[in-house]
């Protein structure tokens, strides 16, 4: 049975806890990136996002150079292992409703899986429906 490592995208756009949010907010100015993952030493601290810069630093008025994004970063609603079966990803992804997880390995970072890729994935995975000839 195929892993979800088998099918993450690996090295996810990360940001060090002690980057300034304005790093952030650089990276999710490009239309493609909809999340920064923030990292202290490799593990997973939180996720920010364009919603969360402005709730955590435009509406309160803070300096986007000095504010660290370990202090705005969200923590993730949801991670899943490496290791995990690409079906039980998959259900899990349709039944939490999101389009992408974080992946991780002893509480560190290493991809991201898209409901999408998966998706195409497992379709590939299938084998072929045999077609009836007419009666």
């Amino acid at each position: 049975m195929s892993k979800v490592r088998e099918a993450m995208l690996p090295e996810p756009r990360t940001l060090d806890a002690s980057a300034p949010a304005e790093e952030a907010g650089q990276l999710l100015a490009r239309p493609e990136v909809r999340a920064v993952f923030v990292c202290d030493d490799g593990r997973l601290v939180g996720v920010v996002t364009r919603k969360t810069l402005v709730r955590e630093v435009v509406a309160k008025g803070r300096d986007p150079r000095k504010t660290p994004v370990r202090e705005i970063a969200e923590e993730p609603h949801y991670t899943i292992d490496s290791e995990m079966d690409l079906d039980e990803a998959f259900r899990f992804l349709e039944e939490q409703d999101i389009e992408r997880v974080p992946v991780v390995e002893d509480g560190r970072l290493v991809g991201v899986l898209s409901r999408s890729v998966l998706q195409r994935r497992l379709a590939e995975d299938e084998p072929p429906e045999l077609i009836e000839p007419p009666a």
